[in-house]
Parts: structure tokens; C-alpha cells; sequence
């Protein structure tokens, strides 16, 4: 068992976290509930705790990242652990070595988490299976982003107080999507309804199997939905031509400003940058009211020391 229940409290026993599929919705809101405990530490004078003091975190990216990387250096050090940058382009892995071998040197400098992104889906679980540090998955090629799914959830949770029973559309290249996958995971398993909508195009084979709405038109569904989820294009991703034009993508599926006269008042706009500011959307949306961008960015600090001290505190209660 992942979770046991204990004087009507769970305890977490997970060392990994390689994607919100397997999670139950219990341990989702666990993790959630942690999150907000390590919220007041970024409001510190001293932005520091202990859990993590004297352990290892190195930051194992093989895709560029900005906020991500970031996000999780910055988790690490506020919980006093050491952290190792890695780079691709100027590591061994240049020179032919493999990945399991990067880590298990890693591990033999005495690395206690990997956190890993990787354009190959199940890179996260290959790890998790081979070396004794615990493992985090940072995003693995189509499949999952689950701290990004974590921080998306909670940003919801925080400004809704509950999930259950809320309407939420993810717009746009769904098919190369791992955050649109992490975000069905948690947030049809805490009770909302969600509907992916995009070009026919940039829909997965398998989206009739998954457990959301689908649709073709964001005008459709603008006027209904409690969040918006705006995706990025991923150009680099997409090898084709998926739609006409630019401007055409925009024309149907851009949040814009006309667009949003028709969504409810309090719709929460959200992305998981970077923004392609007029294609996705509108920088005056991007910047709007209803915009809570910049809070995903806060909450997602707090979401990924919550994950680091208790994939840490699983591995320290391990036999």
C-alpha cells in the first residue's frame, strides 16, 4: 500500500513520484494539504526549514527549463538541501554515456533525490527501478508533468476551496501535452468535469478512452467552464503542419479578449508557460483580472517541497 490509513490520518510511503495516474485521490489532496504547510516558509525573513539538511537533490534535465528547474532548485535549497545542476550539453552524457550510468555515478556521490526530465516517456520509472535515490519526474516526453499537475490543482483548490463539481477546459495542443495529461489526472480524481478542446489535429488517438469531454470549439464551451487552461503550442514538438496558420490557430482557439466578455466573471485563466503571447492568448488576458499565471508560478514552490520532503521522508522510513 502506497498510503496507509493511521489514526484516521494518511501517511505517505511513496519514495517516488513518477505521475499522478497512479495516485488516488487521497493522496493527491496529502500532498495538497502539504503544500500549504510550506506556503508561510517564502513569507519568512529567512526563507529556510530543516527537513531536507544534509541530503542531495540534483536537478537531472535533459529538456530546457526555465521555471521548472528553477522551482525545484529553489524547493531543494529552502528545505537546506545541496543542490547539483546537471546539464546535458556539458556532462559525459555528450560523450555517449548512458542515462542509467549518469545517475548511478550521481548516486555514488551520494545523491539521496533525482529529479528528471527527459523526452522519453518512462525515463522517470526506468530510474525509479534501477537506482536507490528517490525519483521525481519534472516531465517525461507525452506522458506526465506531475508537479505541474500538482501546482495547477492546488492553485484551483486555494482560490475555489474545492474542486468538486467544476467545469475545466484545457485548450490547445493537447496531443503533445503532458500537463494536459497531469491535470485530468488530478483534477477528474478530486471532481471536476474536464473537456479538452483543440483542432482535431492536436488530439491524441486515445482521447475517446481518457476520462474528460472533448470539443472542437472554444467558443463552445468559453461560457460554461469555471477555469481555462491555455496551453502552449509546442512548435519544436509538432514536426507538421497541424493547422493552416497562425493566425487561423488564433482565430479559433486563442483566449482573447472578446472571447472572455462571454466567460463568467470569476473564470480562472490559467497556463503553464510560456506564453505565446497573441497566439494562445491575449496579453491583456494574460495580465487580466481573472489571471492567476503569476500564482500558479508561487504555488508551484511550495507543491514541489511538499513532493521532495516526502518522497524523502518515505525513503527514510523504508526498511
Amino acid at each position: 500500500m502506497a498510503l496507509i490509513r493511521k489514526s484516521k490520518e494518511f501517511i505517505w510511503h511513496r519514495k517516488h513520484l513518477l505521475g499522478l495516474r497512479e495516485l488516488s485521490a487521497e493522496e493527491i489532496t496529502y500532498i495538497l494539504d502539504t503544500a500549504k504547510g510550506f506556503e508561510q516558509i517564502s513569507t519568512r525573513s529567512v526563507k529556510k526549514a530543516p527537513p531536507l539538511r544534509g541530503k542531495v537533490v540534483v536537478n537531472l534535465f535533459f529538456e530546457d527549463s526555465t521555471r521548472t528547474r528553477n522551482s525545484f532548485t529553489l524547493a531543494a535549497s529552502r528545505l537546506s538541501a545541496d543542490v547539483i545542476e546537471f546539464t546535458e550539453k556539458t556532462s559525459s552524457v555528450s560523450k555517449g554515456e548512458t542515462l542509467l550510468d549518469t545517475a548511478r555515478n550521481l548516486e555514488a556521490m551520494g545523491v539521496d533525490i533525482v529529479v528528471i526530465r527527459h523526452s522519453a516517456a518512462g525515463a522517470p520509472k526506468f530510474l525509479s527501478r534501477n537506482i536507490n535515490a528517490c525519483v521525481v519526474n519534472a516531465g517525461d516526453g507525452y506522458c506526465e508533468h506531475p508537479t505541474q499537475g500538482l501546482l495547477d490543482t492546488y492553485t484551483i483548490r486555494k482560490i475555489k476551496g474545492t474542486l468538486q463539481g467544476l467545469k475545466v477546459a484545457i485548450v490547445g495542443d493537447i496531443s503533445h501535452s503532458r500537463v494536459a495529461r497531469s491535470d485530468m489526472w488530478a483534477m477528474t480524481k478530486l471532481g471536476a468535469e474536464v473537456t479538452f478542446v483543440g483542432p482535431p489535429t492536436l488530439m491524441p488517438a486515445e482521447v475517446r478512452q481518457l476520462p474528460v469531454k472533448v470539443s472542437y470549439s472554444l467558443d463552445e464551451v468559453i461560457d460554461k467552464v469555471d477555469v481555462v487552461n491555455m496551453l502552449r503550442i509546442q512548435f519544436e514538438r509538432l514536426g507538421g503542419n497541424p493547422f493552416p496558420s497562425i493566425r487561423e490557430y488564433s482565430h479559433y482557439f486563442g483566449l482573447t479578449v472578446e472571447r472572455m466578455k462571454r466567460a463568467k466573471p470569476d473564470i480562472l485563466v490559467m497556463h503553464p508557460g510560456p506564453i505565446n503571447r497573441g497566439l494562445e492568448m491575449e496579453s491583456e488576458v494574460a495580465d487580466g483580472r481573472n489571471s492567476v499565471i503569476l500564482q500558479q508560478v508561487t504555488n508551484g514552490l511550495a507543491v514541489r517541497m511538499a513532493v521532495l520532503f516526502l518522497v524523502n521522508q518515505a525513503a527514510a522510513q523504508a526498511p
